[in-house]
């Protein structure tokens, strides 16, 4: 079970941008930060109306001087505190990811950053050059890697349990999209089906990047090309919704992806099923406490969530005795929590605990954006096989 040592050093000053008045995801952010105590919210810019942005501020204890106007404004006055934020938190939509990451990073301020990283990769491999010149992090919340069981996958694959891995079926298939919410006024599916604000493909953007960071962050192999087929299948909408994608992955590998905003019915939707020489894993994340687990020689069983047995990886973010169940917002403070120590390590210069460095970096946000790119690519080729570029 994770244990949060007794902190004599202060928590790092952390600021925020987006996530206001209304948004699951912005409570979710502050809550993870929250939640360890290895952060103290001291500035933020909450909303794009600064009279709102200020009043919501306001709501959170943040001091009058640092209830700021916009994130340019921010920026430049945080950069020249003496007690200026140390990370800032970026929850914006898409379009929008890549100048605020910019700003912040050339004032020296590390960043951790809603996926996807930006809507081009030149721009993120941008962001990578300055993240490695300056000597910064860049965490993307792909945060189904905080998961304990996850880790466990993770850490049962790099042992070698499975083999050699030969198949892997990911998906990622909500229903949340399936009316034209946009004509109705929705505020996420506004931005979220707008192309000029969501990228090149909302639903592999959104869904399908996640997919594939689960499967890179399990397996360790990495995507070598893609035939993708994608599309727009409720009537009126401005973008695709829907996504079926063959995967090739760089030991010969096979696998299938399938994102989608419109699997009406389902709820959250993410699934992801590893096959190896030796047997297989498989984990949903709305069962996100059990790993299952079939060898090929052996009874199938169910491994829990705070069991003794599991990997160092998995202990590292068990928050709760065995039995209680953890979830989304512990989940994405493990990787809060990881970002914190290995900032912590760097400045404090000593060596970081090797089980924080797990989490997902501006690497992981840049291969990200580069498939979705091969993605519309492929779509755009009938289906084609595209190659996926690496760094």
């Amino acid at each position: 079970m994770r244990v949060t040592n007794v902190q004599t050093r202060r928590p790092l000053r952390l600021g925020v941008v987006g996530g206001g008045p209304g948004s699951n995801i912005g409570e979710t952010h502050r809550q993870a930060a929250r939640l360890d105590g290895r952060y103290e919210l001291v500035a933020g810019v909450f909303t794009s109306d600064p009279e709102r942005s200020r009043a919501f501020a306001a709501t959170l204890g943040i001091a009058p001087d640092r209830r700021y106007a916009s994130w340019q404004e921010m920026a430049e006055q945080e950069g020249l505190r003496s007690d200026g934020i140390e990370v800032v938190s970026i929850m914006t939509p898409n379009n929008t990811h890549y100048a605020i990451a910019k700003a912040f990073l050339e004032q020296g301020i590390d960043v951790i950053c809603d996926k996807p990283l930006t809507t081009d990769s030149e721009q993120a491999l941008e962001l990578r050059q300055i993240v490695k010149e300056k000597g910064l992090i860049l965490g993307v919340t792909y945060n189904y890697s905080g998961y304990p069981m996850v880790r466990q996958a993770r850490a049962m694959v790099q042992a070698g349990e499975l083999g050699a891995i030969r198949l892997v079926q990911v998906e990622h298939a909500s229903g949340w999209a399936s009316r034209l919410l946009e004509a109705e006024g929705h505020k996420q599916a506004l931005w979220r089906t707008t192309p000029a604000i969501a990228g090149k493909s909302t639903v592999i953007g959104d869904l399908g990047t996640h997919a594939h960071h689960l499967t890179r962050y399990i397996t360790g192999l990495e995507v070598s090309e893609l035939s993708a087929e994608l599309s727009t299948l409720v009537p009126g909408r401005q973008t695709d919704d829907n996504a079926h994608v063959k995967l090739r992955f760089n030991n010969g590998a096979r696998g299938l992806m399938w994102v989608s905003m419109v699997a009406t019915g389902h709820l959250h939707g993410l699934r992801i099923r590893i096959y190896g020489e030796k047997g297989s894993l498989e984990w949903v994340q709305e069962r996100p406490n059990e790993l299952i687990v079939r060898p090929i020689d052996a009874p199938h069983r169910t491994l829990a969530r705070g069991a003794d047995y599991l990997a160092p990886e998995a202990q590292r973010v068990n928050r709760l005795w065995p039995g209680h169940p953890e979830g989304f917002i512990e989940a994405f403070a493990n990787l809060y929590t990881d970002i914190a120590d290995a900032i912590l390590a760097r400045r404090d210069g000593v060596a970081p605990d090797p089980l924080a460095y797990t989490f997902p970096s501006v690497e992981d946000g840049a291969l990200g954006v580069k498939f979705i790119e091969a993605a519309v690519e492929s779509n755009a080729l009938n289906g084609s096989w595209v190659s996926v570029e690496l760094l």
